[in-house]
This record gives C-alpha cells, structure tokens and sequence, in this order.
C-alpha cells in the first residue's frame, strides 16, 4: 500500500524514538509545510534556510535539547524536542499527516516521557487543535491557561511532578 496510492501505510506497534540523523531534516522541513498540519499548528513554515539553521543550531547544537526522531516500523515519521526558555521546559513535536490519528503519536509521546524526566513540562498547543489537546491531557498534561501568539489563541499545559 502506497501514500501515493492515497492509502495509508499499515502501522504495526513498532513506534521507536531514535537520535535524530542529518538527513532527517528534510523531511521534516516537509512535514513542516503540510497546509493542513499548518492550518492545524498555527506554525507558519519557515523557508529551507531558516529552517535547516534553526535546526542545526538551536535544536541539535544546544545541549539543553533533548530531541528524538519518530520512527514507525523503520520510516520516519516526525520528532519530538524539549527544551528551556527562562527556567521553564517545553515539549513540542511533529508528525508527517500518514501518521496522523492512528495512534502513533500517543505511542511516541509515551517514549519520550519516559526518557524526557524533567516536571514541570510544558506544551502550548494552538486551541483548535483539538487532537493535540487530546493527546496530551491524555499523557497527564493539565490546562494551566492560555497564551496568544500574534491572533492566536493557544492553550497551556502543564505536566507536573510525578507524572
């Protein structure tokens, strides 16, 4: 079966969290500008540039990030990345839309929680987002507020000590 084809890929249960490798980044720069995973976000795209800068310096070349590549029966299938800001952690990730509502994410976010130790830690999802919301609160996150970033309303929340 084939994406092309416009069928999905079969996921078994062999969601893995990897280091992230070079080559990774272009196809997260691609997952990165999917309109509807933008739609989604509220994310606006970064061109190839300020993206593989962004990525090369301020994810992978800071030692305070904790990333890892999303793998689904081998295939890359997006990351997650945590990181600090004035004291405080935050979580954020992406996956490419074949993985999408199929549990994957869930699977990830388990992983990553179990590696990622640092509480309290944060996620600021835009508000209609509803499946990330989802997601996380199903992982023990909880509403803490909302912030705006430009128009955008976004939610945070808050994963606390001994979750």
């Amino acid at each position: 079966m084939s994406v092309a084809a416009g069928r999905l890929p079969r996921i078994s249960d062999q969601v893995r969290l990897r280091e992230v490798e070079p080559a990774d980044l272009e196809m997260f720069f691609a997952y990165e500008h999917d309109e509807e995973a933008v739609r989604r976000s509220r994310f606006p795209p970064r061109d190839r540039e300020a993206f593989m800068e962004h990525w090369r310096t301020r994810v992978l070349g800071d030692p305070d990030s904790f990333v890892r590549a999303v793998t689904v029966d081998g295939e890359l299938a997006g990351n997650l990345v945590s990181w600090s800001i004035e004291g405080r952690r935050f979580l954020g990730y992406w996956l490419g839309r074949p993985y999408w509502g199929r549990g994957v994410g869930g699977r990830a976010l388990a992983l990553f929680l179990e590696q990622e130790r640092t509480r309290p830690l944060r996620a600021d999802p835009f508000v209609e987002n509803t499946a990330s919301v989802r997601l996380l609160e199903r992982h023990g996150f909880r509403r803490e507020g909302t912030v705006r970033y430009g128009e955008d309303e976004h939610l945070m929340l808050v994963l606390d000590e001994g979750s």
